[in-house]
């Protein structure tokens, strides 16, 4: 019979994977076994979790309230226990390696990795910035960030917000060609577009109920985000670019939200780590200090 910490973690486990099955696979346990894990949890709570049907698993109102007291105290029994003696500066030496998306590295790591070096010079960080899922096994990854589902249930893995997917345009471009009011209008407008690295297409741009549309002639394409932003910056183009990218410039009024009611779903941000049993006291500072940024952040 589960424990009650078990039945904490299978329920935040199920929010975070959207359903129950890949929950379980994420776990390495049956979906059978999440069920009855959410269904002993409903009976201590008095309350419904989940709506529960056969194309979808919804979390409830009271569900949305129980995770996050759950996750907070999961996380205070972990860092107990992955604490053990204080660490001295003498173990936070060695490498640490890495990966996370192109657009992520400049403007979201790289401030937090300068601190962390600074403060523990003998930390040596290798980052690797790339937007396909890394190998961490052939790769020795320690540490990676991710945008999307983590398949692999042996990773350690903690959910750290959700990033959107924005259209955005300049005062001044909006001013000089108008508002699109459907997707369809983007054909006629001038638009940037991002180079996959690995073919030269272009990535599409998605909305919601699952469409999508391809830039045929952008105004502007790259294969780096950042100058993507540059370019929508400096009134090139309509662009669509993720929350983490845009979020200070969207408060500022420098960029102009269009299109927001084809909005896509947001997608989930995880940082996880491959190792499991006792991890070194370097790689746990990096991995807790890059979650403690990116759940600070407003995705």
């Amino acid at each position: 019979m589960l424990n009650r910490l078990e039945m904490l973690r299978i329920f935040c486990a199920a929010v975070d994977a959207g359903n129950f099955k890949d929950a379980a696979h994420r776990l390495g346990i049956s979906p059978q076994a999440v069920t009855r894990a959410v269904q002993v949890l409903e009976n201590l709570q008095g309350e419904l979790l989940f709506h529960r049907n056969t194309r979808r698993t919804q979390v409830t109102q009271a569900g949305e309230a129980l995770v996050i007291k759950a996750r907070h105290s999961l996380q205070q029994i972990d860092e107990l226990f992955e604490a053990g003696s204080p660490v001295s500066n003498n173990e936070l030496v060695g490498r640490v390696r890495i990966t996370a998306p192109v657009f992520l590295g400049r403007r979201q790591l790289m401030p937090v990795l300068t601190a962390l070096a600074r403060k523990h010079p003998g930390l040596e960080l290798d980052l690797t910035l790339n937007d396909a899922i890394s190998n961490v096994v052939d790769e020795r990854i320690d540490i990676g960030v991710r945008i999307g589902f983590i398949p692999d249930n042996r990773f350690i893995v903690r959910q750290l917000g959700k990033v959107f997917l924005h259209v955005v345009g300049t005062p001044e471009l909006i001013a000089r060609v108008g508002i699109p009011q459907v997707p369809d209008d983007l054909q006629s407008l001038p638009v940037t577009a991002i180079q996959d690295r690995n073919n030269g297409k272009f990535w599409a741009w998605f909305f919601n109920a699952e469409k999508q549309w391809t830039p045929a002639r952008p105004s502007f394409s790259t294969d780096d985000p950042e100058s993507e932003l540059d370019a929508v910056m400096a009134g090139l183009g309509f662009g669509q670019l993720p929350s983490l990218l845009i979020n200070e410039h969207l408060k500022q009024g420098l960029l102009t939200p269009v299109l927001a009611e084809f909005t896509p779903e947001p997608w989930d941000l995880y940082i996880y780590r491959p190792q499991r049993g006792p991890v070194p006291a370097r790689i746990r500072l990096v991995f807790d200090t890059l979650a403690q940024h990116f759940s600070q952040q407003n995705t």
